[in-house]
């Protein structure tokens, strides 16, 4: 785990506080703007530069629209101590810590063609009888996987991909 990761997890577990004593959605939709804007390497270079003062920071990362008082307080916390480039990981954080809370597992498949509806609602009645949670699939391809499919659902990766068991195969044929 890296020392961003370690750094942005108080961040995190206190914006999801935050979020559960307001709105969750609004919380989610919010940080994930403001993660978004931060991960920008042009943005990142400001976070260094001493003439941006922290209001100007909280107001480059903070979401248009109707301001939260609440929100705006927190992105000014990060800023005070110099972490506003942490929140792309405050976020994949608070993402984790609120598909927990709402008992749903985040599935990524990658695929080496694009699956269709039918394949993916069978994919994951397949994953939720596993889980024995709601999933909730993100579809992607990647060509090179040959065939197959590698499904990553936070702390379980099935590689079902031909690449895989070509490397494999290698693998036992060069010993």
């Amino acid at each position: 785990m890296s020392s961003s990761f370690t750094l942005a997890r108080p961040y995190a577990r206190a914006a999801f506080a935050l979020a559960q004593a307001g709105s969750m959605p609004l919380w989610s939709i919010r940080l994930g703007f403001s993660a978004m804007i931060a991960a920008d390497a042009r943005v990142q270079a400001l976070f260094g530069n001493p003439g941006l003062g922290i209001d100007d920071a909280v107001g480059l990362v903070s979401p248009p629209g109707a301001a939260d008082p609440t929100f705006t307080q927190f992105l000014t916390v990060l800023a005070e101590n110099g972490r506003l480039a942490l929140l792309p990981d405050v976020n994949a954080i608070f993402v984790q810590l609120r598909a927990q809370a709402e008992h749903v597992v985040k599935a990524t498949v990658t695929s080496a063609t694009a699956l269709d509806e039918t394949e993916l609602s069978k994919l994951r009645a397949a994953l939720v009888k596993r889980f024995g949670q709601q999933v909730e699939v993100v579809a992607s391809v990647d060509p090179e996987l040959i065939g197959g499919a590698i499904i990553d659902a936070g702390d379980v990766v099935i590689d079902g991909s031909v690449r895989n068991k070509l490397a494999r195969l290698q693998s036992a044929l060069a010993r």
